[in-house]
């Protein structure tokens, strides 16, 4: 099941950002933000009252050669287009503006949830003046400093009060999977090859792609799968996808939802800085990774052109050396029926379990091979380890001194894991214990 979307909308310099920052890095936060892979902070998931949710700042939507209120109404569309609840951010120094009303009066035909936060009322004595902004129509202002972090909390006990209590009934055999990559990659071709009819228009223009599909089908050996496309927003008017912040935050939401993700590349065009932002937010997320080359009919080849370009791959994505690389080609379907077996054997993988004596045969040998390190004269000490969690496989390794387990070290341990029990195309997880 999706998590519930918060998006942060109003006009410029009311401190949307830092209202975002505030939620997406204190103890509210995050289950995403690990160091490592660079991405605009434009989407983040945090926790609040032991509800998961993501958080949009529409803030950082660039929308250019757009008049000043036409970007403010066009962010605050996209907002309504993915949010379940809207914060609406306005300013108490300045009172109400055209621009806030304009924001208002499209929002209030949301029928979505709004809540009013008041910005910058850094002293009580401000509460006073806040209560013009009852003229927005949108219920009661909350006054807020997203710089002193005053009010926040109140603010999010209101929004979690707007998350659906329903739970979405999950079959377990059915493997869910997405395709994302840039615009114009091939994802919609690569569907509707995958299902061998048109399900979805496909177009050379980019990001052509409106309402989200999901669609089930089975393989011939009658495994399950459900395919959630990356879509665009069903929107009249402008296309919003063509921005690169957009197709990422459109990405980010899909890989939440799925098992295992198509991280899809063209072949003629090659890997872009967009490709490693969004595959780094699908490996942090514990997803499974397959790294499939569209367009490979394309490309003129000689004797080493498919070793090179894996190298290539392998080099831009040093931290996904685990996914396999498949190169098809959706207009000839090459390769493509090599897929759905492809995705069950890493779903195999995601969920597979070792037992503990087996683990710690293997974690032996390993430090038999390579010693455990020192810290100022301090050794680690592994006493063993066992595997507490799937989808990712994640395993906890028992030792003296959590802090003397150095990363590299971790990794060692990690591919003697993967050496012994493959675990093609899924992240694994080693968590340092103390034992006590």
């Amino acid at each position: 099941m999706a998590n519930p979307t918060i998006a942060i909308v109003g006009r410029p310099n009311v401190g949307k950002s830092t209202i975002f920052n505030r939620i997406a890095g204190e103890r509210i936060s995050i289950v995403e933000d690990t160091p490592g892979v660079t991405r605009d902070r434009i989407y983040a998931t945090g926790e609040w009252l032991g509800r998961e949710f993501s958080i949009i700042d529409t803030g950082g939507i660039e929308l250019s050669d757009e008049p000043f209120m036409e970007q403010i109404k066009h962010q605050a569309e996209i907002a309504i287009e993915e949010a379940d609840v809207i914060i609406f951010v306005a300013s108490g120094r300045e009172g109400v503006t055209d621009a806030d009303e304009l924001v208002a009066r499209i929002l209030y035909r949301s029928n979505k949830p709004v809540i009013l936060a008041v910005n910058k009322v850094d002293n009580p004595e401000m509460r006073n003046d806040i209560y013009e902004f009852y003229s927005l129509g949108l219920g009661d202002p909350f006054p807020i400093s997203g710089s002193h972090g005053l009010g926040i909390g109140d603010v999010l006990d209101e929004a979690v009060k707007h998350f659906s209590t329903e739970i979405e009934e999950e079959d377990d055999e059915t493997i869910k999977f997405s395709l994302i990559g840039r615009p114009n990659v091939g994802k919609s071709s690569l569907i509707n090859a995958i299902l061998g009819e048109d399900r979805v228009i496909v177009s050379e223009i980019e990001g052509t792609t409106r309402d989200a599909i999901d669609t089930h089908f089975e393989s011939e050996d009658g495994q399950k799968f459900l395919m959630i496309d990356t879509a665009g927003m069903r929107k009249r008017g402008k296309v919003y996808e063509s921005t690169e912040k957009y197709s990422v935050m459109r990405a980010m939401r899909a890989i939440e939802r799925s098992d295992i993700v198509l991280m899809v590349l063209n072949a003629e065009e090659g890997i872009r800085e967009q490709d490693k932002k969004v595959a780094g937010y699908a490996h942090e997320a514990g997803r499974g990774i397959i790294i499939v080359v569209n367009k490979w009919d394309t490309v003129e080849k000689e004797t080493n052109t498919m070793r090179d370009f894996e190298e290539e791959i392998r080099d831009e994505f040093q931290y996904l050396d685990y996914a396999p690389i498949i190169f098809v080609s959706a207009l000839t379907k090459q390769r493509l029926n090599k897929l759905p077996e492809l995705i069950e054997l890493v779903s195999m993988n995601q969920n597979l379990r070792i037992p503990s004596a087996l683990l710690n045969d293997v974690v032996m040998d390993a430090i038999a091979i390579n010693p455990t390190p020192t810290d100022k004269g301090k050794r680690l000490k592994v006493f063993y380890g066992t595997q507490v969690a799937i989808k990712p496989p994640t395993f906890v390794i028992f030792v003296n001194e959590e802090e003397l387990m150095h990363f590299s070290y971790a990794r060692f341990l990690e591919n003697q894991i993967r050496k012994a029990f493959t675990f093609e195309g899924t992240p694994i997880k080693i968590i340092p214990r103390r034992r006590k």
